[in-house]
């Protein structure tokens, strides 16, 4: 059987160079923009290599169980997705999303109304079990899988986070989806120092999780920032920062713009100032011919002081990794 993985449209055929890099030259085929189908490996090894962070340009993984010029009638679609079941189920979830700008909701209706009929409940997300439902150029594709093995609880890895006018840059979407695709549990109380903090998104997304933060950064903090208490702006380079700091810290994050080997250097040397166990959450910046190992020239770095947890393109990053790690 077939594993339907989704990675960013730019980001294709690096996912694909990763996937025969652990699984040797399995068969590949693209069928959409952002989706590709890959036959040989199940998908708890895909999950696996994606989990360990040997695969990181892969955001969402569904086992295909049919393909359809349009899906099927109700009972006959329902039968199918029961009968991939290991038992009959109280809920499901139900994902869909297209190739195109549109949002799956109609695909999302019909398998609902069809689960529905038989008792399923149904809802979008925070099941055990998963259906996904694909909308490509030429075919319906339809997965059953468990939450565990999609590496994303949103349909094709497509988080869709709120653009409130609380929000202080758009960068917040990738420090939010961090926290919530890796279940990343941020200390109550703990001491955070936010790396090229300017002018503030993940500064304010760290003090929503009740963290007390350095802001370290030459650049301005946000006028909505300025009145908290729990803000402390450093107005200077991470280097000056470091060399008089006497805090001892139990988060730090960077998402400064800079190649990915001197940005997990100053991770390195913020290390040194964080606690044993200590949680870091860097964007090491893609770029140049070759992403894939720059990235991992950045996570090699890394490793000389962290245990690498996570590391992997999400929905809101660009041409970035997140990596996630935790000090030693």
């Amino acid at each position: 059987m077939s594993v339907l993985f989704s990675a960013a449209a730019d980001s294709y055929e690096w996912a694909v160079r990763e996937i025969r890099g652990e699984f040797g030259k399995v068969p590949v085929q693209r069928v959409g923009a952002d989706i590709g189908r890959v036959s040989g490996p199940d998908v708890s090894e895909l999950a696996a290599a994606c989990g360990a962070g040997r695969i990181m340009f892969v955001r969402h993984l569904t086992r295909e169980v049919g393909g359809f010029e349009e899906l099927p009638p109700s009972y006959e679609l329902a039968e199918l997705i029961l009968g991939e079941l290991p038992e009959y189920p109280k809920a499901l979830a139900v994902q869909a999303w297209t190739d195109r700008a549109g949002t799956g909701g109609s695909y999302f209706h019909r398998i609902s109304e069809a689960l529905a009929e038989r008792g399923v409940e149904v809802t979008r997300s925070g099941q055990e079990w998963v259906v996904s439902c694909f909308e490509g150029p030429r075919a319906v594709l339809l997965g059953v899988n468990r939450l565990t093995d999609s590496l994303s609880d949103w349909p094709g890895g497509r988080m869709r986070l709120a653009r409130g006018e609380e929000r202080v840059s758009r960068s917040e979407f990738k420090l939010e989806e961090a926290i919530a695709t890796f279940g990343l549990k941020l200390p109550n109380g703990g001491k955070a120092v936010d790396l090229g903090a300017s002018p503030g998104g993940w500064t304010r997304i760290l003090r929503l999780h009740g963290q007390e933060v350095w802001s370290v950064d030459p650049g301005y903090l946000d006028d909505r920032l300025r009145g908290d208490r729990g803000i402390h702006h450093a107005a200077t380079t991470a280097g000056r920062f470091f060399a008089d700091n006497r805090v001892r810290f139990d988060v730090a994050v960077n998402d400064m713009r800079m190649d990915q080997v001197l940005s997990a250097r100053m991770m390195i040397d913020a290390a040194g100032h964080l606690r044993r166990g200590g949680l870091a959450v860097v964007t090491l910046k893609g770029g140049g011919k070759n992403p894939l190992d720059g990235a991992r020239r950045g996570i090699a770095e890394l490793r000389a002081g962290y245990d690498v947890l996570h590391a992997r393109q999400l929905h809101h990053n660009r041409n970035e990794i997140t990596v996630v790690a935790r000090r030693r």
